[in-house]
């Protein structure tokens, strides 16, 4: 898998950082037309429960604006546009097909003239400094080879006080959990996939992904290294996710 993804699956960390960078794009244009419902299906809805969440925590107080890194089929945009009716939300993502499903998504709930699309690397925003009240990234961090450099590109983007957001699952740390999910992720999960997706070796890749994801005190350690204090944690549904807040001093 480390050249094309239907190839023989190789663990993330087995392969070159551009590797991995071509991994995820391929991955991503495969799966666009299955996402919303695997993400469903597979976290039994609870994905839709951790962006309510992870909304709720948002503080707009300067710009009114969000910036939703990764935004893949813009859920998250989404869920900020309704939640809150004055602020302007821009997605941006890498990956061309992936966008324009969240574009669909947006046309159809009549959000076009609040949340729009940018076509870009989270790892050089194109946006200026102080840009953004908020910046936040669901489920896309552990696709990033450099995340500190992408947390400090979040940080830079917002404004003084305002927040980086991270949104990510993680292997649990409890030994009951461990077994439960490592037989979910491992098995049942890409057996799964084989019947829905055309592409079930990219859910090897997720589920590979999450299990190397770094703990969570190390990924608030990660943050801190990006300059950002104030570190909040919060573990959702036994702690297979964790919700990070940081502030841009």
């Amino acid at each position: 898998m480390a050249k094309h993804i239907n190839e023989k699956y190789v663990s993330v960390a087995a392969i070159t950082k551009t590797e991995h960078i071509k991994v995820v794009k391929d991955i991503f244009k495969t799966i666009t037309g299955r996402y919303d419902f695997l993400n469903h299906f597979f976290s039994c809805g609870q994905d839709i429960r951790w962006r309510k969440f992870t909304a709720g925590k948002m503080r707009f107080f300067k710009t009114f604006r969000f910036l939703d890194v990764a935004t893949g089929t813009a859920d998250l945009a989404i869920e900020t546009a309704l939640r809150y009716p004055h602020v302007r939300v821009t997605g941006l993502d890498f990956v061309r097909e992936m966008m324009d499903a969240g574009r669909e998504k947006v046309v159809k709930k009549e959000l076009s003239h609040r949340i729009t699309f940018s076509r870009g690397d989270a790892l050089n925003l194109p946006f200026p400094d102080d840009h953004f009240d908020a910046a936040g990234i669901a489920f896309g961090i552990r696709n990033i080879t450099d995340r500190k450099r992408a947390l400090k590109e979040m940080r830079r983007v917002v404004v003084p006080g305002g927040q980086v957001m991270v949104l990510e699952m993680n292997f649990p740390r409890q030994r009951t959990l461990q077994r439960i999910y490592n037989l979910y992720l491992n098995h049942i999960l890409p057996w799964t996939a084989r019947h829905f997706s055309r592409n079930p070796a990219a859910y090897h890749y997720l589920a590979d992904s999450i299990i190397h994801f770094p703990s969570p005190k190390k990924f608030g350690l990660l943050m801190k290294e990006a300059e950002l204090e104030d570190i909040a944690l919060y573990p959702l549904t036994m702690g297979i996710t964790h919700l990070y807040i940081g502030i841009k001093p």
